[in-house]
């Protein structure tokens, strides 16, 4: 339980915790500036504005999803798999096109729009985690000033998306050769989403499914 972790280990769980929400919110802006050259490449223009809804609808509706099975399973298996699902959409974006049109996916432009609402389907998982792991981590006392870390990440991600964006997607094909820039736009969510998994893993303690009271209460028998 919570309540034997050092408090080391548990500013190291909220690292990961945060850096994975950083990427998730990140995502929410990043391409905004890099979708002119994204429809230059892969010729969607009427569907451009799917790019960026696709990922929103998916990371919105799923996020109470992702709350009641942190109350079925345990959380740390939970962040995890939600981790594992948007490192996987946003690799699977960055190939969107590469391979021409595909069965069942079709162009370059709706593989990518597919893939983006499974980059959201793991991002919801990152936002709704990050307050319910929080609240385990944290006593009451102390949760007010850990959530509000959580305002500050979502804001500073918000803020830089649109900048990184642009600078990956116009000086980035010089990172990786015969990458186009605006690829590196969901390849940079890779390693930074790996750290956060390897903070998770290494940190973050298992909890039983169905054991979610809080470790600064006790139990007492009904009469």
């Amino acid at each position: 339980m919570t309540e034997n972790l050092t408090q080391r280990s548990k500013m190291l769980t909220l690292a990961g915790v945060l850096l994975a929400l950083f990427l998730s919110s990140l995502d929410q802006t990043i391409v905004s500036t890099a979708l002119p050259r994204i429809v230059a490449d892969l010729h969607g223009f009427d569907r451009f504005a799917w790019v960026a809804t696709a990922y929103l609808v998916a990371s919105t509706a799923l996020v109470p999803v992702y709350g009641k099975l942190a109350d079925m399973y345990s959380r740390r298996n939970i962040e995890v798999t939600a981790i594992l699902i948007f490192l996987t959409g946003s690799a699977l974006c960055g190939l969107a096109g590469e391979f021409g049109t595909l069965p069942l996916l079709g162009d370059g432009m709706s593989q990518l729009i597919i893939f983006r609402a499974l980059q959201g389907l793991g991002g919801a998982g990152l936002l709704a985690m990050a307050f319910i792991i929080i609240a385990d981590l944290f006593s009451p006392a102390e949760r007010g000033k850990y959530q509000g870390f959580v305002g500050a990440t979502f804001g500073t991600a918000s803020v830089l998306g649109p900048f990184l964006g642009g600078l990956l997607t116009d000086h980035g094909s010089g990172l990786l050769p015969g990458i186009a820039g605006w690829r590196l736009v969901f390849y940079v969510n890779l390693p930074l989403g790996l750290l956060a998994l390897w903070f998770i893993l290494s940190r973050m303690p298992r909890l039983k499914p169905g054991v979610r009271k809080s470790p600064w209460t006790t139990s007492r028998p009904c009469c």
